[in-house]
């Protein structure tokens, strides 16, 4: 369960930092506004998935999440995307940052501790171990 939190606490941080951008005026910008509001809220959705849910889905959701944002921001960084070009300044850069690379190492480790094939495997060895033998 600590990882699920973990994980669940770098995305809410990840929305937490959107949503303080979206207000502190990104939400003057008619196409980045919009993708920084639906990261504050789909973040906050995911935190809850992960808390609420013992699915796989959800993890998979952080790992998409955090991949998604870091990989965007970084994007920005390169070239210039909707009239923006970003810089690796400020807290908001490097909060936002290091709670996604979070989000999908914790993200990646439940996927690997709650592998749904590999639990099918274990049941069905099990299964068959423990039959007895008819010739």
């Amino acid at each position: 369960m600590t990882l699920r939190v973990v994980a669940a606490a770098a995305v809410l941080v990840s929305a937490a930092v959107h949503l303080y951008m979206w207000f502190d005026g990104t939400r003057e910008d008619d196409v980045l506004g919009p993708s920084f509001l639906l990261n504050a809220v789909g973040g906050a959705a995911i935190a809850v998935l992960l808390l609420a849910r013992r699915h796989w889905i959800p993890p998979l959701l952080a790992v998409g999440f955090g991949v998604s944002t870091l990989a965007a921001f970084v994007i920005t960084t390169m070239v210039e995307v909707f009239g923006v070009t970003s810089t690796w300044e400020g807290w908001e850069v490097w909060t936002a940052a290091a709670s996604e690379v979070v989000a999908v190492v914790a993200g990646a480790m439940l996927l690997l501790a709650d592998n749904p094939l590999r639990s099918r495997r274990q049941r069905q060895h099990h299964t068959a171990v423990g039959r007895p033998h008819l010739h």
